[in-house]
């Protein structure tokens, strides 16, 4: 983390910060509506309306799990600041470029490595990438 400055480092944090405290707002309001969805599906007697509540909560449980995943690869990134690991990528242990980590805050990996990673695994992909 040496390559980045402290007003860097703030910026970042207060980046992060504020993504933080949208998905978190995204994840509230999910579960809200949600709510809503359930009643249709148990409620509705049309197939179609069932069906369409069962493909709204099927695709409200994909951007939850997509949301919860950011939450923890965002406070995983913040444990990486108080470590001062945090801008060095963990595979090849080189500076990663600051532009980088304001395009991708949870950047791990410098872009040559994290565009590997991906092709050795696939599922890496649907998780935020470069």
């Amino acid at each position: 983390m040496a390559h980045l400055n402290e007003q860097q480092i703030g910026q970042l944090r207060q980046m992060l910060d504020k993504r933080y405290d949208e998905l978190r707002e995204e994840l509230h309001q999910e579960v809200n509506d949600r709510d809503g969805y359930l009643d249709v599906a148990t409620e509705a007697p049309d197939p179609g309306d069932a069906s369409f509540a069962n493909l709204t909560l099927d695709l409200d449980n994909a951007a939850t799990t997509r949301d919860v995943t950011e939450l923890h690869a965002i406070e995983a990134t913040r444990v990486r600041i108080e470590d001062k690991t945090y801008g060095t990528c963990v595979d090849c242990e080189t500076a990663i470029p600051f532009e980088r980590l304001k395009a991708q805050l949870t950047a791990e990996r410098c872009t040559p490595c994290q565009e590997a990673y991906e092709k050795k695994h696939l599922d890496a992909g649907r998780g935020a990438t470069i």
